[in-house]
């Protein structure tokens, strides 16, 4: 009996940590157009900014249920009796910073929803619609930050964002597919 091949996997990959190995085998550098799923990202991102993306990814279920399913329309309404019920919630990360941004970042991407039609087409114009693809060999080579992160992170902090600085935007961008950051020989590039 022929054993089967163990996949080979982007070098950040944990072995053996099955959040992770679900989240990189499933989700992670898949294109994302719905708004929802992108304002989900955007509301685990900026509550990542100086912690352990696997701190998050163990709290998104907490995330989904207190951020009323990732509606937008429905967190922009939160109000200080909101904010007073997160911070007792250890189900996520109870900074009373990042739980106002993450109701002041709802109203913001309303805002930019309604100008543009959607918020899907203005992020994915930071990238000409097209996911960049970088040549990713070893962990070193990922790179911290890129322009287009960049250019993305100023533009949001224009229009009124928090927590969402040119790391966390690149992580963003990861994330939802606008860049194809597998690396060269992860079963996972070619696919997405």
């Amino acid at each position: 009996m022929n054993k089967k091949p163990d996949l080979v996997r982007c070098p950040w990959v944990p072995l053996g940590d099955q959040i992770y190995l679900r989240y990189h085998d499933k989700e992670w550098g898949v294109p994302v157009y719905n708004d929802r799923k992108i304002f989900e990202f955007l509301v685990l991102e900026s509550s990542q900014a100086g912690l352990s993306w696997r701190i998050i990814l163990g709290k998104r279920k907490g995330y989904h249920r207190n951020f009323a399913g990732f509606n937008p329309v429905r967190v922009a309404k939160f109000t200080a009796k909101d904010v007073r019920r997160l911070l007792n919630d250890s189900g996520i990360i109870r900074n009373r910073l990042k739980i106002r941004a993450t109701i002041s970042n709802a109203q913001c991407f309303l805002r930019v929803k309604k100008e543009f039609g959607s918020f899907s087409k203005y992020i994915w114009g930071f990238v000409g619609n097209k996911p960049i693809r970088h040549s990713i060999k070893k962990l070193k080579d990922y790179p911290v930050v890129i322009p287009e992160a960049v250019a993305l992170a100023k533009d949001l902090k224009s229009r009124g964002f928090k927590f969402l600085g040119p790391t966390v935007c690149y992580a963003h961008m990861q994330a939802i597919g606008m860049v194809n950051d597998h690396s060269l020989d992860c079963f996972r590039r070619k696919v997405v």
